[in-house]
């Protein structure tokens, strides 16, 4: 080496060649799609639901009928109940029972997107929900005889 020409600094990485346009969108679309697929499988498989439940419902919302009621119509689709939809389910809270005998009788609703005829309601099952013990039990499969949520 001569004295006249500084050494240069070692490089760590390669130079690349800039990035065009095209080859930018192309890294964006294959980054998307694979993206766009995974939302909507998580969607379809309920855990964004489910999730959401877990975040929203916490020791209070047993008090709260709105709250309780989105969180057994998460519980009741997710947990293999029944077979209809959340939006086909119509959930009724009688009002009149105790804080400790709370009843919900879950119906299937057949009007807009459910199908079915127009004029039944049909009782699916009854949920008895405590709420001071927070416990909630069912007679799914079992009409008056009431057990512990699958």
């Amino acid at each position: 080496m001569s004295k006249d020409t500084p050494p240069s600094p070692p490089r760590l990485s390669r130079r690349r060649a800039p990035v065009t346009l095209k080859q930018r969108i192309v890294r964006r679309v294959l980054m998307l799609i694979p993206m766009a697929a995974l939302v909507i499988l998580v969607g379809r498989m309920g855990w964004l639901d489910q999730a959401a439940d877990k975040l929203t419902f916490s020791r209070t919302s047993w008090f709260d009928n709105t709250a309780l009621v989105e969180h057994f119509r998460t519980i009741v689709t997710h947990n293999g109940m029944t077979a209809d939809a959340k939006d086909c389910l119509l959930f009724v809270v009688n009002g009149n029972d105790p804080a400790d005998a709370t009843r919900i009788q879950v119906m299937e609703k057949h009007s807009g997107k459910c199908p079915g005829d127009r004029n039944t309601l049909p009782l699916l099952f009854t949920l008895r929900i405590d709420r001071l013990d927070q416990k909630a039990l069912t007679d799914w499969q079992s009409p008056g005889m009431f057990h512990p949520l699958p």
